[in-house]
């Protein structure tokens, strides 16, 4: 039940999109989101939602780009990327966090997060 496990990843052109997914979240999790991690870089946030009522948080590199949801029936969180860049090539990341003050007070620091999905490669690249 608190197992995440990520899916969708893959190689993509330039402006293309993709959607990657998060499934078996567990019902009783405050918030989920998604970091992700290039080589040689270190863990960046990338979005966030609480799971009940569905507040959303982007990091600036992705506003307007990407869209993070959530659908409680089936516990899944899906990130979808638009106008991809080479920039957003990187190992993702679903994360979880139990309670409300890792999502308040912590949520930009991947220490904070509870949980951790194996991770999804997406490669940007013509």
């Amino acid at each position: 039940q608190v197992q995440l496990v990520e899916s969708g990843g893959g190689l993509v052109q330039p402006g293309g999109s993709l959607r990657v997914s998060c499934g078996n979240i567990w019902f009783a999790t405050y918030a989920t989101g998604w970091f992700r991690q290039a080589p040689g870089k270190e863990r960046e946030f990338v979005a966030s939602i609480t799971w009940r009522n569905g507040v959303k948080d982007y990091a600036d590199s992705v506003k307007g780009r990407f869209t993070i949801s959530r659908v409680g029936a089936t516990n899944t969180m899906y990130l979808q990327m638009d106008s991809l860049k080479p920039e957003d090539t990187a190992a993702y990341y679903c994360v979880a966090g139990i309670t409300r003050d890792t999502y308040s007070g912590g949520r930009y620091d991947a220490s904070k997060w509870d949980y951790w999905g194996q991770g999804t490669q997406v490669i940007v690249s013509s």
